[in-house]
């Protein structure tokens, strides 16, 4: 056996011990080139994305991953649909008021508001259901707002954040902490006030009490989607 399948052969024992990946529902296709893991597939949410990576990351003998995997959308929607949904959404938030925001439509960067005296530039791209940011953001608080935002649209399969911040900030585990509070207050669904945030290299932890499951998983949901959140354990309880 090539040191090659032996990898694979890993990687597919690691993915079927996460069950909320669900292999027998949602097979996941896997390659792999001098140590560099390609994964390609569908699957149910953001938290089974983020899972497999990080499981078939530490497999023994993966040197990189080239992620290709997408999340099956909440509503089938047009590329277009999607990108106008993004750019509304960056449109009518406060935090990004002073941002210039563009979209890319048929290869060509078109201007959706010009933001006076603006210094950050947001360009939204959509293709597949794959969301991509790029330009600047004023804070690494704005950087994962944005992405959050980008997978609050329906359709929306996987998000690619690759916004600048401007000037560099250093992460840690208090800016993810931000980061999450911040997409649960931003949440309608969600009452962020019953419900207490940690981080730990990059693992959040969610506690508190809500009245119901739902609202349990969409904070859960909200705490995936935050950009870098390798992990989230939900210890949220919910009121009987």
């Amino acid at each position: 056996m090539s040191t090659g399948e032996e990898i694979i052969k890993r990687v597919f024992a690691a993915l079927e011990q996460e069950p909320r990946i669900g292999l027998h529902r949602r097979p996941v296709e896997v390659s792999v080139s001098e140590g560099v893991l390609t994964l390609s597939g569908e699957l149910d949410d953001v938290a089974a994305k983020k899972l497999a990576l990080e499981l078939a990351g530490a497999v023994p003998g993966v040197t990189g991953i080239v992620d290709r995997l997408r999340v099956t959308p909440a509503k089938p929607m047009e590329d277009g649909d999607i990108r106008d949904h993004a750019c509304d959404a960056l449109l009518q938030e406060p935090a990004f008021s002073d941002c210039t925001i563009k979209a890319l439509v048929k290869s060509e960067l078109e201007t959706v508001r010009e933001a006076p005296n603006a210094a950050v530039v947001i360009e939204v791209e959509v293709e597949g259901g794959v969301v991509t940011l790029n330009g600047q953001a004023g804070s690494l608080s704005h950087k994962r707002l944005a992405g959050v935002l980008a997978w609050w649209v329906p359709g929306s399969r996987d998000v690619v954040n690759g916004l600048e911040v401007v000037p560099p900030m250093e992460d840690n585990d208090d800016e993810v902490v931000d980061a999450v509070r911040l997409a649960l207050e931003k949440d309608p669904f969600v009452n962020a006030a019953q419900i207490r945030v940690s981080c730990r290299d990059y693992v959040v932890t969610l506690a508190g009490e809500v009245p119901r499951e739902k609202e349990r998983d969409m904070a859960e949901a909200d705490a995936w989607y935050v950009f870098r959140v390798n992990r989230v354990v939900n210890d949220i309880i919910v009121a009987e």
